[in-house]
């Protein structure tokens, strides 16, 4: 069982930049692949950003390439989304997610492929 407890949400102006984080309980978390979804009111779940258990290996949403950053840090058991430039269709909640597997890259964007999720934290840009 993993518990992911996301934190860094927040309102920032269009521009801006947020670092968040999602702190996981657990001793593998090391072996688990990582993502962040968002989701915004009245649309579905979307994939942002993931990254291989080992952090060698990143994958983004064609939306925040180039903006958004995804990284880890095994010995505190955290993930972070560095978000840059910042837009108002940015706005979303947004949340963490863990696979215990590595899964195909065209199955990362499907949040059905993920074993546990947090309970998400907003984030809203202003224009």
């Amino acid at each position: 069982q993993v518990q992911l407890v996301e934190s860094g949400g927040g309102l920032v102006q269009a521009g801006g930049s947020l670092r968040l984080s999602c702190a996981a309980s657990g001793r593998t978390f090391s072996r688990y692949l990582m993502g962040w979804f968002r989701q915004a009111p009245g649309k579905e779940r979307e994939f942002v950003a993931a990254i291989s258990w080992s952090g060698r290996t990143t994958y983004y949403a064609d939306s925040v390439k180039g903006r958004f950053t995804i990284s880890r840090d095994n010995a505190k058991n955290t993930v972070y989304l560095q978000m840059n430039s910042l837009k108002p269709e940015d706005t979303a909640v947004y949340y963490c997610a863990a696979k215990l597997k590595n899964i195909p890259r065209e199955d990362l964007a499907t949040p059905g492929e993920y074993d546990y999720w947090g309970q998400g934290t907003q984030v809203t840009v202003s224009s």
